[in-house]
């Protein structure tokens, strides 16, 4: 870079001269390096979003006590049909009676298959998805007056408490919800059904495939599979 100087003559008049004046910013590569590094450490990551995910097994050699059972009164199945339709059953399924098929909607209006999860009773007429959702509200309230002693590792641990419904005043039935889609359903309505079982603190779901007993149903009751 050029700098003007100004010098004085003999004769009373002015002339300027230029010097170079060299700038090195070979220090400010050092402290960018720093600031870098200094920024790496400091900033929390981004954390990967998992879903747990239960497949039934066909391991012939389970043994008994491996096994899980679902009472009646507390299992549903969900059917997730072509044209982002959904449809539900409550109990053993009917497969000779396609009455026992209801259609559902997506979302959280009237006829959703939230409102039918939540406002399922069970057999002692209880609505255990409603006393879940009761119990972890209360435990989010409590990590957020006072996060220093709910870390993930232990809200993580509770919440699993809650879901298999462990309360504060004593266990409950929890639901078990069978998510079978057909062929011909789109991605987008599994990952809303899954989304739905989060959203409602559902912690016994499944992932079943469709059976023929199942497609003889569904073609019984109109439904395009």
């Amino acid at each position: 870079m050029d700098m003007p100087q100004s010098s004085s003559s003999g004769k009373g008049g002015s002339k300027q001269k230029k010097i170079n004046v060299r700038v090195d910013f070979t220090p400010m590569v050092d402290m960018l390096m720093l600031l870098i590094t200094f920024f790496m450490l400091c900033t929390t990551l981004s954390k990967p979003q998992t879903m747990e995910l239960t497949m039934p097994s066909n391991d012939q050699n389970t043994q008994e006590q491996d096994k899980s059972e679902a009472k009646e009164s507390a299992t549903i199945t969900v059917y997730l049909a072509a044209g982002n339709k959904i449809y539900y059953g409550e109990g053993i399924p009917q497969y000779n009676n396609p009455n026992w098929l209801k259609e559902a909607t997506w979302g959280n209006g009237k006829g959703s298959i939230r409102e039918a999860l939540r406002n399922h009773a069970v057999a002692d007429g209880t609505t255990p998805v409603k006393r879940i959702e009761v119990a972890v509200k209360e435990l989010k309230l409590k990590r957020a007056e006072n996060p220093k002693q709910w870390p993930d590792s232990i809200f993580s641990k509770e919440l699993s408490k809650i879901k298999s419904g462990e309360l504060a005043d004593g266990k409950i039935e929890t639901l078990t919800i069978v998510i079978k889609p057909t062929d011909n359903a789109s991605y987008k309505n599994m990952v809303d059904a899954l989304d739905e079982m989060q959203i409602l603190s559902i912690g016994t779901y499944v992932i079943d495939k469709i059976s023929a007993d199942d497609s003889k149903l569904l073609s019984a009751k109109g439904v395009v599979q």
